[in-house]
């Protein structure tokens, strides 16, 4: 009997998969999953930008209930299954940062560098992320899709506030843009250089973010208003505030991306050792009970 159950051991090792892990996911919007044509048209898309085969990756659905939960106290919106079309790809393969790339045919108003700006405020500084739509949209539901795919990968979920808080800097990215008449990724740019000024300087202080913000903005020539300017500040300081909460997910996407990054033949490596390392073991048990 126990010969049997080494064998069947043997036989568990040879037939399991030398690459597991899943590192390529997928967020559609419910819409869009739920259009044949549209869901096809989407992935054709992410094909074409991924050097992977897109049937390897994790398929998820964003719900407009999902999304609602998040942003409606913020934008104001609510919005129906029929309307949520933003998809997005996570590939955390990509060990050099975060790389944000939006399809600017399809979305029209958020921008790649206002997308980092919100993911960093989670904790996400990794990773491949394209966002798109089957129809022209602006994009801000992929928000949550993105969020959504992290969450599936690290196997820890974001503190809501800190979810709420990134789609919150979405909005008034986009709302600062259009009210200054400046580029979303000249207000991306300004919001990148204050928050990592704050950090840098470890600031929870709102009146001394107001000064940072004043001064980057003048040094960019950008026009801001007082209004403007406490918007920012209240953002800010509280996402400040939450980075101690972020702790355990960005320890978990660190090891995860780490791996991701190591590739493939490095993976094929790890686990034939460790299956020389059960082989080993097997034949000394062998001898042990032959003796």
């Amino acid at each position: 009997m126990k010969k049997i159950l080494i064998i069947v051991m043997i036989l568990l090792c040879l037939s399991s998969p030398l690459y597991a892990m899943s590192n390529l996911l997928v967020t559609l919007g419910e819409a869009t999953n739920s259009n044949k044509y549209y869901k096809s048209k989407v992935l054709s898309y992410f094909q074409s930008k991924i050097n992977k085969n897109i049937k390897d990756a994790k398929i998820c659905v964003i719900t407009a209930s999902e999304v609602n939960e998040v942003s409606k106290n913020i934008t104001g919106k609510i919005y129906a299954p029929s309307q949520i079309y933003s998809c997005a790809l996570v590939d955390l393969s990509y060990n050099q940062g975060i790389k944000v790339e939006v399809d600017k045919s399809k979305i029209n108003i958020v921008t790649p560098e206002m997308y980092a700006n919100a993911l960093e405020s989670t904790g996400i500084d990794k990773g491949y992320v394209v966002v798109t739509s089957p129809v022209p949209a602006t994009g801000e539901s992929a928000l949550a899709g993105v969020l959504k795919s992290y969450e599936v990968a690290v196997g820890v979920p974001i503190p809501e506030p800190a979810k709420k808080l990134s789609v919150e800097e979405l909005n008034l990215q986009n709302k600062i843009s259009n009210e200054t008449n400046q580029s979303g990724e000249k207000i991306a740019a300004l919001f990148k250089e204050v928050k990592n000024q704050v950090r840098e300087q470890n600031i929870q202080n709102p009146e001394e973010v107001k000064t940072i913000i004043r001064n980057v903005a003048n040094n960019m020539g950008i026009n801001i208003s007082q209004s403007q300017v406490n918007n920012m500040s209240n953002l800010i300081t509280e996402s400040q505030k939450l980075q101690n909460t972020l702790q355990n997910f960005k320890q978990k996407l660190n090891e995860i991306a780490g791996t991701q990054g190591s590739g493939i033949l490095d993976q094929i490596y790890k686990l034939l050792q460790e299956f020389v390392n059960i082989i080993q073991n097997i034949f000394n048990s062998l001898q042990n009970m032959g003796r």
